[in-house]
């Protein structure tokens, strides 16, 4: 029988290119659970469930999700697949989150839009600065 494959802090930190650091606070954060080895179990072993959860944690952060948000998806993923109750779920957190993204980017819209009246109206005074100056 073959052994599951496992994964070093070290590996995971460079297969997916982060910080040992970023990968322990996913891990304080109960997003990963490797399991201890060695001398006062100071070595982190990581399964293939945890290398997963951790490309989900990372796909999430993409989306610009939270990492509660993101545990919540996880966590989905670790009881039986496709109900209907994760799914729904699942499309709640989406929608809540493409929610902020729509308001988010309406107020970028309506700061860049005050930032071109600002643009114009400096050019405007220069404009004026500068033919005062060539009369004058």
């Amino acid at each position: 029988m073959a052994t599951p494959q496992t994964f070093t802090i070290s590996d995971l930190a460079r297969e997916f290119d982060l910080t040992t650091r970023a990968i322990r606070f996913y891990e304080d954060m109960g997003l990963l659970q490797p399991q201890r080895e060695g001398p006062g179990g100071r070595n982190r072993v990581y399964s293939a469930r945890d290398r997963t959860r951790l490309k989900l944690t990372l796909r999430a952060k993409r989306l610009g999700l939270s990492l509660s948000e993101a545990k919540e998806i996880i966590q989905m993923y670790d009881s039986p697949r496709d109900t209907g109750p994760q799914l729904h779920k699942f499309l709640t957190i989406l929608a809540d989150h493409r929610r902020q993204l729509e308001e988010q980017m309406a107020d970028l819209v309506a700061n860049l839009d005050e930032v071109k009246v600002h643009e114009k109206e400096a050019r405007a005074l220069l404009a004026k600065l500068d033919k005062a100056a060539k009369a004058g």
